[in-house]
């Protein structure tokens, strides 16, 4: 059997310690005041064999409900995730690899995240991509901070009531300790005001408007004319996307977004409990010094052969901290391999079929659903591409969604008392949404029995 890691022997550590003319392991915290530490035995349990930790470990995991027919988004989704990737994603000189503090002998590392910069780039229909974020929620919160130190004197900014409520607790966050004034724009039956937007706006001393496509609601809103409006009175436009969505509506750079930013766990990352997720951020050529994270570039060396460089790397630790636009230090880069590896497996042939594949399924579940009798869509007359909002006449959420577990279906997230958002992917097959529909009719309307919908 073969072990990655091994602990250090008393040799090991004698010759280190020798190194740092040290005797003893506590003479590393020789600086730390007695007050804070300890001085007592950790409460750890007594030792277990191997076998003891196992199924110590396998009674916890016993405890997780797994294997849910998930109907549940919200901003996360249950999209296949082929097997090609985490066997390759395991790999050794991918799993370890970090932050190329030597760009020059990382040429692999550089060209993945090039390679991924390329793809988000085209994917958002924008000019530059960077590598990467965390997730949606900070990669929002970070464009908003770009907006406004791109206006410099201006620091307001307008925020779509459609957009993710989630993303939007960040975005305050951020904001609160950065003296960013962060004003609402009203909801006009599911979607962003246009009367509140343009009256906020004309206010004055607006640095960025964020809005959402697909929003929360999964409603594709119309954005026609909003980027004139945003750019003539001098402020930038964010858009906050699902990135798998991408591959099938009209993209930010379409829309004419200057700055273009969202989660890219829909690229085939599973759900994990909630992560590690991927945020992505792409804008224009003219907001590239303000983007934070890294953007790698192609170029040749001196003797023609094709080479990747870090071209820009603007966290603090690289340049001096006031001119630092974030300190984000981790480029995300195994979950930026992940959605480049994705990315190339389906190609953009695939990204637009499973994205078919997710808007038919969710138009049956919608007529399933609303046959009932006591269920109807929330939004009627607004276009969706696969999430939709669901209100129950009188009903209770929370029992159907609780039900539904016990039967091994999760049927959406509950936004209000009787309000529930639910989400098809590729994964739900025509059974599994026979099987929710059933559980509606009886939750709901046990008198009914639902016509199957083709």
């Amino acid at each position: 059997m073969t072990h990655r890691y091994f602990p250090h022997t008393p040799e090991d550590i004698k010759v280190m310690l020798e190194r740092c003319n040290l005797a003893t392991l506590d003479d590393l915290y020789s600086d730390v005041p007695d007050n804070l530490k300890l001085n007592r035995n950790y409460d750890l349990p007594s030792e277990m064999s191997e076998t003891e930790v196992r199924n110590f470990f396998k009674k916890l995991a016993d405890k997780n409900v797994s294997e849910l027919t998930c109907f549940a988004g919200a901003g996360y989704y249950d999209h296949y995730s082929p097997s090609v990737i985490p066997a390759l994603l395991s790999r050794s000189e991918f799993l370890t690899a970090y932050t190329p503090y030597q760009p020059e002998i990382s040429q692999g590392t550089l060209q993945y995240i090039f390679e991924y910069q390329s793809m988000m780039a085209s994917l958002t229909g924008m000019e530059v991509s960077n590598a990467s974020m965390y997730d949606g929620s900070t990669a929002t919160a970070e464009a908003m901070m770009m907006a406004v130190a791109h206006a410099r004197k201006r620091n307001r900014v307008l925020v779509s009531a459609t957009v993710n409520p989630a993303v939007r607790k960040v975005i305050d966050t951020y904001a609160h300790y950065h003296n960013v004034v962060v004003d609402t724009i009203a909801e006009d039956n599911g979607t962003t005001s246009r009367a509140d937007l343009e009256a906020k706006i004309g206010e004055g001393n607006v640095a960025g408007v964020i809005v959402a496509s697909p929003n929360f609601y999964g409603i594709l809103e119309d954005y026609t004319g909003i980027a004139d409006l945003c750019h003539a009175n001098k402020a930038l436009l964010i858009m906050n996307c699902v990135a798998s969505a991408l591959g099938a509506i009209k993209t930010p750079g379409e829309w004419g977004a200057d700055i273009a930013v969202g989660d890219a766990q829909s690229l085939g990352m599973s759900l994990s409990y909630g992560g590690p997720y991927l945020g992505y951020m792409c804008c224009t050529k003219a907001l590239i010094r303000k983007m934070p994270g890294r953007i790698v570039g192609a170029t040749t060396d001196e003797n023609g052969r094709r080479v990747f460089v870090l071209t820009l790397q603007a966290r603090e630790q690289h340049i001096r901290r006031d001119k630092a636009t974030s300190n984000i230090c981790s480029n995300q880069g195994l979950m930026a391999l992940y959605a480049t590896m994705y990315l190339s497996l389906l190609g953009n042939k695939g990204l637009r079929e499973i994205n078919e594949v997710s808007h038919s399924g969710a138009e049956y579940l919608v007529n399933g659903l609303t046959s009932t009798g006591k269920m109807r869509l929330k939004y009627p007359d607004r276009p969706y591409l696969n999430e939709f909002v669901i209100e129950v006449d009188g009903g209770d959420v929370d029992k159907f969604i609780a039900d539904g577990i016990k039967q091994g279906i999760l049927p959406g997230v509950k936004i209000a008392p009787d309000e529930i958002l639910i989400a098809v992917t590729e994964l739900q097959s025509r059974s599994d949404m026979d099987a929710l529909i059933m559980l509606a009719k009886n939750t709901f309307a046990p008198n009914l029995t639902p016509s199957r919908h083709e």
